[in-house]
This record gives C-alpha cells, sequence and structure tokens, in this order.
C-alpha cells in the first residue's frame, strides 16, 4: 500500500485512529450498498434506515453487510449513531435530514449530489450545496462532503480505475473530516481534503459536468483524482 494511502489529511492513520463505531446508512440504494458493507468490514456496526425496515430489499442489505448489521427507521437508526449517512436523493435531502431529529454532535456524511433537470440538461439544483444545506439544519453535528465524485461501483473496486482514487472532502470540522478520511483509507481510496463546508458546492459540480458530457454530443470522459507527491 502507498505512503499516500497511509496518511489520513496530513497524518499517520495511528494518530488519526479515534472514531466511531456506529454508523447510521439512510438509504438502501447503490451508495448505501456500497458504503454499508465497505464500513462494516472495517469493523463498524452498521444500522440502515429504511422506509421500508421489513423489505426483502432492506433484509437482504443487512444479510449482505454482515451478522452486526441491522435496519430499522430512518428517525430510528440515527439515536445511537456517531457517524450518519446519508445516501438518498440529493434533491430530497433536506427534507430527510429535517426527518431524523436531532443530529446533534455527530457526524454527517454527505455523499450526495443536487441533480436536478433543465431540458436535457442536469444543473445544480439548490443555490449553495447540499452540504451546507444539511449543516443549516442540523448546526451542532459535523458535516462531511464526501463519496458524490466517483459511482459505486468505483467505490467498492478502485482498482478499476487504472490506479490510485482521491476523495474530496470538504467540511469546517477538521477532526470529522479525519474521521472520514479513515473510512475513505480503509476503502484503498485517498482522502483529500478541499477546504470547508462552503467548498461543497464546486465539489458537487464535478459530477454535473461528468454526466452531461456522458449524455451529450460532446466527448465523454472519465476523471479521478489524484493526489501529486
Amino acid at each position: 500500500m502507498s505512503r499516500q494511502i497511509l496518511l489520513c489529511l496530513g497524518l499517520t492513520l495511528s494518530a488519526c485512529s479515534v472514531f466511531a463505531d456506529t454508523i447510521a446508512v439512510i438509504g438502501t440504494g447503490d451508495v448505501a450498498r456500497a458504503l454499508g458493507p465497505e464500513f462494516a468490514a472495517q469493523g463498524h456496526t452498521i444500522v440502515y434506515g429504511s422506509r421500508n425496515p421489513d423489505s426483502d430489499k432492506a433484509h437482504d442489505l443487512v444479510a449482505e453487510t454482515g451478522p452486526e448489521a441491522s435496519v430499522t427507521t430512518p428517525a430510528e437508526s440515527v439515536v445511537g449513531a456517531d457517524i450518519v449517512v446519508l445516501a438518498v436523493p440529493g434533491m430530497l435531502v433536506g427534507e430527510i435530514t429535517e426527518s431524523l431529529g436531532d443530529l446533534s454532535g455527530k457526524i454527517i456524511i454527505d455523499p450526495t449530489n443536487p441533480l436536478q433537470r433543465d431540458g436535457l440538461q442536469l444543473t445544480h439544483g439548490v443555490e449553495t450545496s447540499n452540504a451546507e444545506i444539511i449543516q443549516a439544519i442540523a448546526p451542532e453535528a459535523d458535516v462531511v462532503k464526501a463519496f458524490n465524485t466517483l459511482n459505486w461501483k468505483t467505490m467498492i473496486d478502485p482498482a478499476s480505475s487504472g490506479g490510485p482514487v482521491s476523495i474530496p472532502l470538504a467540511g469546517d470540522s477538521r477532526g470529522a473530516k479525519m474521521t472520514v478520511a479513515k473510512l475513505v483509507a480503509g476503502m484503498g481510496l485517498e482522502p483529500v481534503d478541499v477546504g470547508g463546508v462552503e467548498d461543497a458546492h464546486w465539489v458537487e459540480g464535478m459530477l454535473i459536468l461528468w454526466i452531461n458530457n456522458r449524455y451529450s454530443t460532446r466527448d465523454s470522459f472519465e476523471f479521478h483524482l489524484r493526489k501529486t507527491e
């Protein structure tokens, strides 16, 4: 493993190894199915929050994740959680965050993109960013934008990109970013601190650009951020 993978926002892994053990993953779609099992493989307890916790889909995901995983309603899943992952549709993130109740003291990972269709193009559907919206709703939580610049397949198989893949992290709390960076590094990805929560706006725009080119007459492309030495 490269030295870059063994760094956590400029600190060694041993220096940032204290992090939460219980992670609530809100949603049971592709992103939840990618991140939940990966975090469980690092030794964390995963609680899924589902609108339909008794569904076969939810129970199948729990089985895929491991014996310590469970599923309940979204609001119940966050009660004992130290980290909350909002693996939900981007344009519903504000509404869903409000429905979860008190999130004070928790780290909130925001992997969403506010995609809104405008004719044949996608646009950035909010004035600021989803991360900033979440932070305003939960001011006593620490929001970290992460995992929104790559698809779920690359999340679970970063080697498929042909080289190291960096995950930009935007948030105001350095401690929260170090915690998320540990999760990122544990997946074989590379954390990169790109600034405060307001910088999430630019990070969200990256995927919009990629999608609009991929599904148009313009040249399609792949991109994977990579740290420089």
